[in-house]
């Protein structure tokens, strides 16, 4: 099948079992610029599905640069309040949000961490309340993606710019199902797969988790009532979508002051533009007491002094080694498809929906519960083919999750 039959497939894939666009429906799509072409089409088969408005916010990852490298810190701290304030009357009336995740890994190398942890704070505090819409399934949202120029450079630098681009694709293609006969289908029992395993981990009852690998020993608690998602999920409106594509996981949250031990990361983590590489985190009664990172280590420590909340886990989630991402053999450099590659965590804010009855909650009572909050939620990869992940039930039970670096149960 060509290019453009793939791409159409992908776009159709995206509005209809991603965001599950409905009837007169509003949708929201945030798009680097590079990706117009790619809207386009995500547009018209919104449109063609019942949406009432299609917006697009559109992104230049070079004019972000040149903002950082300009603005004062004082200018970095000011977030506009009428662009969260779309966002939180999109969120309101019911909008779908669609977010294409994808640019240059390093756009940002040149770039003091001070500036990226001012902005970033401010954003995060801007943007709380929409983001209170997304971490609770009250609207439907999904995270794709598409190759960018220097993005293809960075992962394919010995060919030639169109071909690193064309490789690109081929394997978000490859990742998201869409050499499948029926990518449709293909999604539905993907997605019920996941279903199953979070079905018999939730009647486990599970009170801790025990994590080896090498550089990692780590166990943490689990909250009682916490609940496993994956795949997809229904939205507080009763819309089954899938948040993010591709997704191979399965998560819940952690007990905040329930972690202690070490782990150690396994991929890079991009965070704001900057690559963050072979770093080891310490905890003590679920706090990070100790950062060490190869590269990066200041934007790290930047990172989980965001707020009080950023140096907790807010998210623990399960990948195979085999999955189809890893089975890539790519390190993407890109947290959407490096997570699904890997067993990974979250440092920053819980999911109130990993918890029973979490999304009438208010932050109060979720920490009351043992879940964290923040407004950060940053995941980072730590899973190998050497990891174990042992479980122990309520009820004294132990069985593995994960041995050598695989589902066991």
């Amino acid at each position: 099948m060509n290019f453009e039959e793939n791409l159409k497939k992908y776009a159709k894939l995206i509005v209809e079992i991603g965001v599950n666009i409905q009837k007169d429906q509003e949708l929201m799509i945030r798009c680097p610029i590079e990706g117009a072409p790619f809207a386009r089409e995500l547009t018209q088969y919104a449109y063609e599905a019942g949406a009432k408005r299609v917006y697009i916010e559109y992104n230049d990852e070079e004019l972000t640069r040149m903002t950082y490298s300009y603005a004062s810190n004082e200018t970095l701290s000011e977030y506009p309040s009428w662009i969260a304030n779309g966002y939180n009357e999109l969120a309101e009336r019911g909008a779908a949000f669609i977010s294409i995740s994808a640019g240059n890994p390093d756009i940002l190398k040149d770039v003091s961490p001070d500036k990226i942890a001012v902005f970033q704070k401010a954003a995060g505090k801007a943007l709380e309340t929409y983001k209170r819409y997304i971490s609770n399934s009250d609207v439907t949202w999904c995270v794709v993606s598409i190759p960018t120029l220097d993005w293809s450079k960075k992962l394919f630098p010995h060919v030639d710019a169109e071909e690193g681009v064309r490789l690109l694709w081929e394997k978000i293609f490859e990742v998201t199902r869409i050499y499948e006969e029926d990518p449709v289908r293909a999604w539905q029992e993907h997605t019920e797969a996941l279903a199953i395993k979070c079905e018999v981990l939730n009647n486990k009852k599970i009170q801790r988790l025990k994590y080896n690998a090498p550089g990692t020993d780590l166990t943490v608690e689990l909250p009682k009532d916490h609940i496993w998602l994956g795949g997809g999920e229904y939205s507080t409106k009763g819309t089954y979508f899938v948040a993010n594509m591709p997704t191979e996981e399965i998560f819940t949250m952690p007990y905040k002051y329930g972690v202690e031990g070490m782990l150690t990361s396994t991929k890079p983590l991009n965070y704001g533009g900057n690559l963050i590489e072979d770093f080891t985190l310490h905890f003590k009664k679920g706090k990070i007491v100790k950062c060490t990172a190869k590269k990066g280590e200041e934007m790290l420590k930047k990172l989980i002094e965001t707020d009080e909340g950023a140096c907790y886990l807010g998210e623990v989630a399960i990948v195979p080694h085999s999955s189809p991402v890893s089975a890539s053999q790519t390190i993407f450099f890109n947290t959407l498809f490096d997570e699904n590659a890997s067993c990974h965590f979250a440092i920053g804010s819980s999911y109130p929906i990993n918890i029973k009855d979490g999304a009438t909650m208010d932050k109060e009572t979720l920490e009351s519960k043992g879940a964290n909050t923040s407004i950060i939620h940053q995941d980072f990869m730590v899973g190998c083919k050497e990891m174990t992940i042992e479980a122990t039930t309520e009820s004294a039970e132990t069985f593995y999750l994960i041995k050598d670096g695989e589902w066991a149960f």
